[in-house]
């Protein structure tokens, strides 16, 4: 922990819930829940915030430890789920009449789902307004790396979404 603690616990979380949760949410997959994937990513900061060293800034940190139990969870369920039979039955329609933008956000967000877990990752930080050093920082790599990845995902993106109807 560095010596002089500038932030508390709470100040974090409460300036970083909107960026937790946003991950969470894209990550959330049946049965495991955006509200769950929450909480275990807010044990997860609360139990590493003493080690936090200030090697990165602490938005960097918390990206990166949501950025991991999310993925975690993920790879985890996937394990279960290979050894389950899952209920795809159960179908869910809205209330409301979907819109042209929800229909475009559904659709981009399907395109990304279709992405390898680092693409994937870089998308989601690129989406939440992040530079390319930061997300250079929280995924380790440099920043020509995820420039020159960014143009590949765009372009995989772009041919996705000019495919749907």
């Amino acid at each position: 922990m560095p010596k002089k603690q500038s932030h508390t616990f709470e100040q974090i979380l409460e300036k970083n819930k909107e960026k937790i949760f946003r991950i969470c949410k894209f990550y959330a997959t049946a049965p495991l829940e955006p509200k769950d994937l929450f909480q275990e990513v807010v044990f997860q900061l609360w139990k590493s915030f003493r080690t936090f060293e200030g090697h990165s800034s602490i938005n960097t940190w918390v990206y990166r430890i949501a950025l991991n139990v999310c993925l975690r969870s993920k790879l985890k369920l996937e394990k279960i789920s290979d050894k389950t039979v899952r209920l795809d039955a159960i179908q869910i329609t809205p209330a409301y009449d979907s819109t042209d933008q929800d229909e475009k956000y559904k659709a981009l967000r399907d395109c990304i789902s279709t992405l390898n877990e680092s693409d994937k990752s870089i998308v989601i930080l690129y989406l939440d307004g992040l530079a390319y050093k930061e997300i250079a920082q929280i995924a380790g790599l440099t920043e020509n790396h995820v420039a020159v990845k960014m143009k590949r995902i765009r372009k995989q993106l772009f041919n996705c979404i000019t495919q749907k109807p």
